[in-house]
């Protein structure tokens, strides 16, 4: 039985309070902190790297390796995961997760002593990169359709996940070992264990989904449209997220905790914008939101190559660069339950997984420009001319978007319940 509150009798219940009431908030906070807590595993060797790069005597090429290996494995399982949680449910799916995390980060402190055992602990930490999907299901499960999108937003501004990794792991590390980190990170996901034990219930709105269902965004140019800008978007923001920390202390000389301390400014302001990114986005669309992200994006990337002498100005252009992508993450889920309003989370579910694919991008192509050219500028242009390959894309399908699912900009259309997409069917590709 679903716990639905209801506000007196005569009392209108209005923002805040009507939001609360509308769903079961206990599951919603457990699904943030069940996402934020995996977040911060998902990218501990990127917020350890200068501490294992030190410890091994790493080159360019095998620090972006290394730090790449998390994101693409974190991509893989998401599926695996998604199939499991239709059949045990996404509460125990998590429980289920966060267990073989902690396995994983005790195998970490008991047993990971080289550089071949790190690639393996990359792969295990990808285990909590699988969480994305589940987490936002499960907290918006209990939400009306009309607070759906926020209570999405508010579970994956767990993504905030990565300030706790840059900001706690390098002192940590520097104090007790980079090894003991990974012990201390199994005992703290004991709280999110407890609270999703305790706190969290199953919603309501279980369906099973074959795998042909799952990927069929797949099959449409749209699927891959949302997917290929969702690589720059959210891809972005993990790869840069995981290399940062390796950049700030090769690149200016800072400490390894400084440059923790560095990320954590930027990254802190991918999370917070995330929600108002989709805020934006719901008044003057979600296309016209995504549009400015790119070129913000591409811009900032480039600066942040050519001011590489200057700690303060790579900073605050950073901090610019993962607004524009936490901003990026929000409108595109602004545009996904327009796109496909009856399949939104599997459709969301799959795109998170093609665009987290793409976060293995940056730490490699960083790691092979400063190998091969001795600069990391190429690897910031090589991003930034994806990220305006895609805005010539999302430029050329937002024609078509415009007339059939969607007003001007990306805005949802007045009469959505009486539009095509009401169907939840495939759109026609003109």
């Amino acid at each position: 039985m679903s716990v639905v509150h209801t506000a007196p009798r005569g009392v209108a219940a209005t923002g805040a309070k009507a939001f609360l009431q509308s769903g079961h908030w206990p599951t919603l906070f457990a699904s943030f902190l069940y996402f934020d807590f995996c977040f911060a595993v998902w990218v501990l060797n990127g917020a350890m790297g200068p501490f294992i790069s030190e410890t091994f005597h790493l080159d360019a090429a095998q620090k972006g390796f290394m730090l790449s290996v998390p994101i693409l494995a974190g991509a893989l399982m998401r599926f695996p995961l998604g199939v499991l949680s239709q059949y045990i449910g996404r509460k125990n799916a998590a429980l289920v997760e966060m267990s073989l995390i902690v396995a994983a980060l005790s195998f970490g402190y008991f047993a990971v002593d080289t550089y071949d055992e790190v690639i393996l602990m990359g792969v295990l930490l990808g285990i909590a990169g699988a969480s994305f999907g589940v987490a936002l299901s499960l907290g918006s499960g209990w939400f009306p359709p009309k607070y759906k999108g926020l209570a999405m937003g508010l579970a994956g501004a767990g993504n905030s996940g990565t300030v706790l990794a840059v900001l706690f792991a390098p002192p940590l590390a520097t104090r007790y070992g980079w090894q003991a980190v990974y012990g201390l990170a199994a005992l703290t996901m004991l709280v999110p264990m407890l609270v999703m034990w305790f706190a969290a219930k199953e919603p309501p709105d279980r369906e099973h989904q074959t795998f042909r269902e799952h990927i069929a965004c797949l099959f449409e140019k749209d699927g891959w449209a949302f997917s290929l800008i969702y690589v720059v978007t959210f891809g972005g923001f993990i790869g840069l997220a995981s290399f940062l920390p390796t950049y700030f202390h090769d690149q200016f000389k800072v400490t390894k905790v400084e440059a923790g301390q560095l990320t954590m400014l930027a990254t802190l302001m991918g999370s917070a914008v995330r929600v108002v990114g989709g805020y934006i986005s719901d008044r003057i669309g979600g296309i016209a939101t995504l549009s400015g992200v790119l070129i913000a994006v591409a811009g900032t990337l480039v600066l942040c190559g050519l001011t590489g002498g200057s700690v303060a100005a790579t900073t605050l252009l950073f901090m610019l660069c993962f607004a524009s992508l936490g901003a990026g993450n929000g409108a595109l889920f602004q545009l996904v339950p327009l796109r496909w309003p009856l399949t939104t989370a599997v459709a969301g579910s799959m795109i998170g997984e093609v665009g987290a694919l793409g976060g293995g991008f940056i730490p490699n192509a960083m790691g092979l420009s400063k190998q091969w050219s001795g600069t990391y500028l190429w690897g910031f242009v090589s991003f930034a001319a994806l990220a305006l390959a895609m805005l010539v894309m999302l430029r050329v399908v937002q024609i078509r978007w415009t007339r059939t699912w969607a007003e001007k900009g990306g805005r949802a259309r007045a009469s959505a319940h009486a539009a095509p997409a009401a169907s939840g069917a495939s759109y026609p590709i003109r």
